[in-house]
């Protein structure tokens, strides 16, 4: 029975990487694989879908605007779509997603961020709180050996921020992992954390 899952974890817990194996599982039981992110993710190039530790592949592209429903009419034999960065999908996309497991009978496995850097949860990742049927944190840990959950920007000098706009692309050059005990004592102190 197909289901839409939510797979969600704080920066660097391995979600593409997860998902790259999760695509490379299906394919070696010569299934076919929809593999998508959302255009905002421009990272690794337009395409490219490319985890920490190496592996990468090439996704489809999810425009703002466009229309998965649409897009899959043009797809041959998919047996499961894999979404990295599935938390800058807008509510209406993670609802056609939940209507294609639904009514077409394909599982949607869908890998992102729950919180922003200011503890807020993205638009696709509270959609998919409301409508997945399975939710899984990948867990990682904060520098102080307990669980992350905060997605903290910091700035040139590892200084923590708490203004600007939700989507700011980057790597462990803007963002740590972190705990929030961690987190809240790094702003309420005004330390670097790097």
């Amino acid at each position: 029975m197909a289901k839409l899952y939510f797979k969600y974890g704080a920066m660097g817990s391995s979600k593409s990487a997860n998902a790259l194996i999760t695509k490379f599982n299906y394919e070696e039981r010569g299934m076919n694989v929809w593999l998508i992110k959302p255009s905002v993710d421009t990272r690794d190039g337009k395409h490219t879908l490319k985890s920490r530790i190496g592996l990468s592949a090439e996704a489809d592209i999810i425009g703002e605007n466009d229309n998965i429903h649409e897009m899959l009419k043009k797809k041959k034999d998919v047996d499961v779509i894999i979404s990295d960065e599935c938390q800058f999908f807008t509510c209406s996309q993670i609802d056609e997603l939940r209507e294609i497991v639904d009514f077409k009978g394909i599982p949607v496995m869908c890998f992102g961020l729950r919180t922003d850097f200011k503890t807020q949860l993205f638009e696709g990742s509270k959609r998919l709180f409301e409508v997945a049927d399975s939710i899984t944190e990948i867990k990682t840990i904060c520098s102080c050996g307990r669980k992350a959950t905060v997605n903290a920007r910091i700035d040139s000098d590892g200084y923590v921020l708490t203004k600007g706009r939700q989507v700011l692309l980057g790597d462990n050059d803007r963002y740590i992992a972190m705990c929030h005990r961690c987190f809240a004592k790094a702003i309420k102190d005004k330390k670097a954390v790097r």
